[in-house]
């Protein structure tokens, strides 16, 4: 088990994503990116009952070992939508037209 997970998003890269698509109500590049937060902690959790010594040790790996390849997939679906959405993944920000398509969307729902 390799003790630390492939991370292709930083933490404040995942935060951005979640702020910026929440702002425009895009709440799946969010519900990913949290995702993604959640398993970290887990991760880091599992990694630490290992550190302490913990008596089963072998199911903390097997949690951890999960974990991490559950993170790379994710980490791959977030790339890939945000690539099908169009965001810039410099700034991390949605694309304007689909900043328009949800403001007309919420528009048309008054």
């Amino acid at each position: 088990m390799s003790d630390m997970l492939t991370i292709h998003y930083t933490n404040v890269q995942l935060e951005q994503i979640l702020e910026e698509a929440m702002i425009y109500m895009c709440a799946c590049p969010a519900q990913v990116s949290e995702q993604l937060l959640l398993l970290r902690k887990l991760f880091d959790y599992q990694r630490s009952c290992i550190s302490k010594g913990s008596l089963l040790v072998e199911v903390h790996r097997r949690i951890a070992d999960s974990t991490r390849i559950a993170h790379a997939e994710m980490e791959k679906c977030l790339d890939e939508v945000l690539h099908i959405e169009g965001w810039d993944l410099q700034t991390l920000t949605m694309p304007e037209g689909l900043r328009k398509l949800r403001q007309k969307s919420i528009e048309q729902d008054q």
